[in-house]
């Protein structure tokens, strides 16, 4: 029987397209097949800020900022906290991945022409021990262009093998079965579905119009995570997390459901880390959505006042941009799923950032007029759009009319006016006084000391009920799927791995599928900038590795 491809890639987000550019490289013929059409190529990585996790860059050195290999390896293994029989490979590609971060990677993609903003961001800091979680120095690296910025070169590639006769595009093809001939696994079977011409990321019909199966002697799974699927969030919710919450926003578009998972284990491939999952705590129901459920991220700078639903303010360490993953486990055990970010309008100015390219048209069109206009604003636009369309904002001059409206976002109120003005009053008090023991008000000092925070990402310290500062502003705020840390187990070739520890022959895995390399890199944390570049490196590594052994 013919093979139809020498390989066949599922899944045609960042990973899928870097296992391919790198198999047409190497001049292998290339059957990439997703379920979504064509205009959703590139996946979530489209709709991304676009930060890459980079260590000792000339970005940072400009900055002043003195980083390491020695340095990102701790606060990655920190981060991680690697403590299962089956994190080996996870471990092993971790080390090789702060490697690529501190050698190769920055250089390797600006000969494909990415490019960097100049003002290198913190993000995930930490706050405890120099051996626990948190990135030590600023790491996040955004790429001039956002998502869309890092996907082009890999699209531009992928198209040049079709130009070239070497890839062929099945879009609306739904991967179903996996299954072996001769021992190896070389055939994939599934449905094509209608054509459909939504816009990008909306839901796309599942109307089966037939049948496919597919040969090659290879395949690479680079189908994604579970973050749309709230169903597998919940079944895989772990424990020490707390209970599931019972109303969560998505950050991705519903066909990330996690269902290749599945097919892959009933093909013999073995499936680690299921409970390890990345969710934000400073999501907001977008006013314009894209997606069912669709929701933002923000990307706060430190000083804003995080309240539990009581408005209660949440303990050390966990303030804004801090621990993700903490500041989830304390939510969660609460007994409510959304906490409030109170503010004022100098600190939203300043500190306000929004995940996704769509909310950042300066930077995803690389406009330097557009980026110098946002900085002159008191309120960048998209941010502004927020304040006067979002569900979640809440606007007023005084405290009093700011409770009543917090109180009105939520079956009950829960929240009492009398002892928010206490704690924000006790909080202003600390403002002026250099020896404060409010530890935020010591971190705001701390990230003022970097010049990009005080450039662009950290208000001067100053009193919240100051008038001058104002209007007063209220958040809620929404647990936002995303992540998924978890997956196929492979080894340092990207090969997958059966539950015995051999690998199922001819199969491969990259991306988020396999945990971005190992079936959890990341381990319980991540440090963010890590998402885009795990794609890369794990889609990189499958492709060369599968054209060494197909031919």
């Amino acid at each position: 029987m013919a093979y139809d491809a020498d390989v066949i890639v599922i899944g045609a987000g960042l990973a899928g397209l870097a296992a391919t550019a790198e198999l047409v490289d190497a001049g292998r013929k290339v059957l990439l097949l997703d379920q979504e059409p064509e205009q959703s190529m590139g996946g979530q990585a489209f709709w991304s800020f676009g930060g890459l996790f980079l260590v000792d860059s000339p970005e940072q050195r400009r900055l002043r900022i003195r980083d390491s290999h020695a340095l990102a390896l701790q606060d990655w293994m920190g981060t991680a906290a690697f403590d299962r029989p089956e994190d080996h490979w996870p471990r092993r590609w971790a080390e090789a991945y702060v490697d690529f971060a501190a050698g190769e990677k920055r250089a390797w993609l600006r000969r494909q022409g990415v490019r960097f903003f100049p003002l290198v961001n913190w993000a995930e800091r930490g706050g405890y021990g120099a051996i626990g979680h948190g990135n030590s120095v600023p790491r996040f690296h955004i790429t001039w262009g956002t998502g869309p910025g890092v996907v082009e070169p890999f699209e531009r590639r992928v198209r040049e093998g079709v130009a070239r006769g070497l890839v062929r595009l099945a879009f609306r093809h739904r991967v179903t079965g996996l299954a072996r001939s001769g021992g190896a696994l070389d055939t994939v079977t599934g449905e094509v579905l209608e054509p459909s011409d939504v816009p990008r990321g909306q839901g796309s019909s599942r109307t089966v119009t037939g049948a496919f199966e597919f040969r090659a002697q290879a395949v690479i799974i680079t189908s994604g995570g579970i973050g749309g699927n709230f169903d597998l969030v919940r079944a895989h919710w772990p424990e020490r997390l707390g209970t599931p919450p019972a109303h969560m926003i998505s950050g991705v578009p519903a066909h990330v459901d996690g269902k290749m998972l599945g097919i892959a284990e009933a093909a013999g491939a073995r499936v680690i880390n299921r409970d390890r999952m990345w969710h934000y705590t400073e999501g907001i129901q977008n006013w314009n959505p894209v997606w069912d459920k669709h929701g933002i991220r923000i990307l706060p700078g430190p000083s804003s006042l995080w309240l539990d639903a009581r408005g209660r303010r949440l303990p050390v360490p966990l303030f804004p941009g801090f621990d993700t993953l903490g500041t989830l486990e304390h939510i969660m055990r609460t007994g409510y799923d959304h906490t409030w970010f109170v503010l004022d309008q100098k600190i939203i100015g300043k500190e306000f950032a929004l995940s996704g390219s769509e909310q950042n048209p300066d930077l995803t069109g690389k406009s330097v007029r557009e980026l110098l206009g946002r900085v002159r604003q008191d309120v960048p636009g998209p941010v502004r759009a927020f304040m006067d369309h979002g569900a979640d904002f809440v606007v007023e001059k005084d405290l009093g009319a700011l409770v009543r409206r917090m109180n009105a976002l939520t079956e009950e109120p829960l929240i009492d006016e009398v002892e928010l003005r206490r704690e924000i009053v006790a909080r202003d008090r600390e403002v002026t006084n250099p020896y404060t023991k409010d530890l935020q008000l010591t971190a705001v000092r701390g990230a003022r000391r970097f010049v990009g925070d005080r450039l662009i990402r950290t208000a001067p310290l100053h009193r919240i009920l100051d008038p001058a500062a104002g209007p007063l502003i209220a958040v809620k705020l929404h647990i936002l799927t995303r992540k998924t840390l978890g997956g196929l187990e492979t080894d340092l070739s990207s090969r997958v791995l059966a539950d015995g520890g051999e690998p199922v022959p001819g199969l491969y895995a990259a991306g988020e599928a396999a945990g971005f390399g190992g079936g959890g890199v990341h381990g319980y944390r991540a440090l963010e900038g890590t998402f885009l570049g795990g794609c890369l490196f794990s889609g990189r590594t499958a492709g060369r590795a599968a054209a060494r052994t197909v031919g």
